[in-house]
Order: structure tokens, then C-alpha cells, then sequence
């Protein structure tokens, strides 16, 4: 049976095909798809649905492919044993429903759990190596290569990489961000093709790029746009103190020249020499990349913080003369256009925000997504690779958000990322 009204038809459940836009009358926690509509693409969508229960179900015609349904045929069944075996099937689908959410969110909770303990205990480790570095260099350059090697060997696995945004972890940026940069820079030298041994030139001067600013001042570590000319200065001290620490370290020559060139741009208006990109190492251009962008999304004033977009926005818009194109242009299709952290509308008006990049497809990014009556705890995180009819509107800054929605998404202040393997959490074809 059919009924018509404004652009909506009630179908019979056997009369479901490919091609149908649904839009489901259950809640978030009674069934097992990433949205609650969408358009049918796969015979087990349609099994899925019909193992729900409900008899009918509400077909948009407007978002709908052509279709013709055949008549559903007339049971046998009695009607009073056929009403008792649809109760009981929906009972054991609805308790399968649940158990496949809980397992899912369990491997995304348990995910995020590595990754953020896998960032504390670099964090911790860049503590240490400062600690040792006056006293016992060359341990503290031990301890450093065997961290980054460590990453290098996860990354260079089978399988793609996903770039990971963090919960709000406690530490400083003194040692958020060189474990910031490290991630991301190495990803982005695999992206770009480095061989192991120049991925772990790179990786130790990420890591090791500003050790020489606990030389320095407090007041000069960051910079800051009030600087006086001695303050710069002495902030620009930081370059060859740590190229000397680096010495000390006994450090290669490919790591002591990424770290001397990671304040250097391409067109010649870094410093410490201006020199310009012919002159740089791949590494240094990469470097300077990567800590240009971690330092626009975690200042030292985060007041002044840009989000990711915009920072990505920012760097291509006005400075990209500045970075190397090569670099540049990788890094744009690693990060995709809406990188972890970014907060975004959806184009059906729902607001989320992006917690993860598959750095091979980074245009079909891994949401949270608000949904009013779903707790933080129940909330799946929707691959948009899996929900075609979903995408990206716009980015939007944190401020501008419902306050229900900010509550939930809850934005960070300091943007935190890390690196997992993708694996398959998917149930089957469900999504």
C-alpha cells in the first residue's frame, strides 16, 4: 500500500528498491546507519531496513531516482502470527542494532585512547631529552631516534594513515607543539615520497627544531607581532642555538640543516640567512611549512588561534609564494580542505566537526556530528566515504555555533594531532 502526500510516499517494506531516498520515523539508537536518511544503494540496506519492523516507510520523492514497485505480495500467514514474528524479529534486531553501536563505538573510543596516549608519552619524551641535553647529549639523541623511528616504521606500514585530532590533553606548547610538528611533517614527507632515512632527518629536526629556545628569554620564545627590534633579535637566536644543541647531538647533516632552514622561506624573507628555496633542503621546506601552520592554529595567545581552515586557507591564499609549491600543494591534498579540528556545516544544516583525514582521500573526512538528543557517549563518528548524499557546506568559527551544538562538539582551544592505521570499523554495508 501507497499513500501520497506532499512529494512523500509511504512504502511497503517489500517494495523497497535502490534508488529510494528514506527518511527513517526511529530514533538515533534504533538502527545501525550513520544517518537517520539516505539514499538506498545495496540489497543489504534494504534488508536492514526491513529487519527495523515497521511495515511502511517514508520515501522522499523529490531526492528519489525513478522507480515502479511492484505490489507487495499477500501473505499467508495468518495476520496474528505474522504480527508476532515481525514483534520478535524486531526485538532481535533492535538488541543486534545496539550491540553492533556499542562495538563500534567502543573501537573509536579505544582508537582515540592509543593515539592520545601515544602523543602524552612523546610529550614526556621531549621533556626528558631537554632534561638530558646539557648534561648527555648524545643520549638525548639516542632516545630522540628511537621515537622517531618508531613513527617512521608505524607510517611506512600496509594501509593508509589518518590524521587524528586529539581531545584537550594538558602540557604546554613548548611541548605540544614540536610532537605537533614531528606527526605532521612526517606524513606529509611519506606523502611526498622521502625514503626512510631522509623521513628520519626530517623527523628529528620536527622534534628537535626548537630545543634552543630554552636558551632564551622567557618572554622571547614566541614571537609575538609587538617585538621590538632587540626582541626579534633575540627570538631569532633560537635558529642557531638549536643548530649548536643539534652539534652537540652529533646530529646528520641532513636533520642539522632542516633545523638550521625551518625559519627560512622560499622567497628569501626568512631568516636567519634569507635563504631562498633553491638553496633549502626538502626538509627544511617542509619543515617551515608544517610549523608555520601549527604555530597559526596554536599561538602562544590563543585568543589569536585561527582555525584549521583558515590557517590552510591563509597559508594558501596570501603566503604561498613564501613555501615551497611541491610541499604546499601535497600538503593541501593530505590535509584536505577542512582539516581536523575545523568545525562545519553540513549541506542538510547539521553542524559537526572533523576528526579525522584519511591522508589518501582526504575529501570524504571522518565527522562528529550534533545530533539534538544523543549524548556525547552515543555519538558515532560518520565517514562521510560511506554517506555519499552527505557533504561539507562551509567552515565556520566555534563562536558562531548554537550553544548546544558548541557544548557537544566542543571545540579545542590548542589543536592536538596524531597519526592511526585505518581500519575496517565499518558494519558491512549498513552504512
Amino acid at each position: 500500500m501507497k499513500s501520497k502526500d506532499d512529494g512523500v510516499d509511504m512504502v511497503d517494506s517489500k517494495s523497497l528498491l535502490p534508488g529510494m531516498f528514506v527518511e527513517l520515523d526511529v530514533g538515533w539508537l534504533a538502527h545501525p546507519f550513520p544517518v537517520g536518511s539516505f539514499k538506498i544503494t545495496s540489497a543489504k540496506q534494504i534488508e536492514t531496513l526491513r529487519a527495523l519492523g515497521p511495515e511502511q516507510f517514508r520515501i522522499n520523492l523529490a531526492k528519489s531516482d525513478h522507480y515502479s514497485p511492484e505490489p507487495a505480495a499477500v501473505s499467508a500467514t495468518p495476520v496474528q502470527d505474522a504480527a508476532a514474528i515481525v514483534r520478535a524479529q524486531a526485538t532481535q534486531r533492535e538488541a543486534l542494532v545496539r550491540q553492533q553501536r556499542a562495538e563500534l563505538l567502543a573501537l573509536q573510543q579505544r582508537s582515540l585512547v592509543v593515539c592520545e596516549r601515544r602523543f602524552g608519552d612523546a610529550v614526556r619524551q621531549y621533556k626528558k631529552i631537554l632534561e638530558a641535553l646539557p648534561a648527555q647529549p648524545k643520549s638525548a639523541a639516542q632516545h630522540c631516534h628511537a621515537l622517531v623511528s618508531t613513527f617512521v616504521c608505524d607510517m611506512q606500514g600496509d594501509g593508509d594513515s589518518a590524521i587524528r585530532l586529539l581531545s584537550e590533553a594538558a602540557g604546554d606548547k613548548s611541548s605540544m607543539h614540536p610532537v605537533n610538528v614531528t606527526v605532521v611533517s612526517l606524513l606529509l614527507g611519506k606523502a611526498m615520497g622521502l625514503k626512510q632515512a631522509e623521513l628520519i632527518d626530517l623527523g628529528m629536526a620536527a622534534f628537535l627544531h626548537d630545543v634552543g629556545k630554552t636558551q632564551l628569554p622567557d618572554r622571547v620564545r614566541w614571537l609575538e607581532d609587538n617585538f621590538s627590534t632587540a626582541e626579534y633579535r633575540l627570538y631569532q637566536d633560537h635558529v642557531a642555538k638549536s643548530v649548536q644543541a643539534g652539534k652537540a647531538m652529533e646530529l646528520s647533516k641532513g636533520t642539522l640543516l632542516a633545523i638550521a632552514q625551518h625559519h627560512e622561506l622560499t622567497d628569501g624573507s626568512g631568516f636567519p640567512v634569507r635563504a631562498k628555496g633553491d638553496n633549502m633542503t626538502m626538509g627544511a621546506r617542509i619543515l617551515a611549512l608544517v610549523n608555520r601552520y601549527d604555530n597559526l592554529c596554536n599561538p602562544s595567545r590563543p585568543a589569536t588561534a585561527m582555525t584549521p581552515h583558515e590557517s590552510l586557507s591563509l597559508i594558501f591564499s596570501q603566503f604561498k609564494t613564501r613555501f615551497d609549491t611541491a610541499a604546499l600543494s601535497a600538503f593541501i591534498r593530505m590535509m584536505g580542505v577542512y582539516p581536523p579540528g575545523s568545525v562545519v556545516q553540513l549541506i542538510d544544516d547539521r553542524y559537526g566537526m572533523v576528526v579525522s583525514v584519511n591522508s589518501s582521500r582526504p575529501l570524504k573526512p571522518r565527522i562528529i556530528v550534533y545530533e539534538p538528543g544523543v549524548s556525547k557517549d552515543e555519538a558515532l563518528i560518520v565517514d562521510l566515504e560511506d554517506a555519499p548524499h552527505l557533504g561539507i557546506r562551509r567552515s565556520l568559527k566555534p563562536a558562531v555555533l548554537p550553544n548546544a551544538a558548541l557544548d557537544f562538539l566542543a571545540p579545542r582551544q590548542r589543536v592536538n594531532y596524531f597519526f592511526e592505521r585505518l581500519v575496517d570499523s565499518k558494519m558491512g554495508d549498513l552504512a
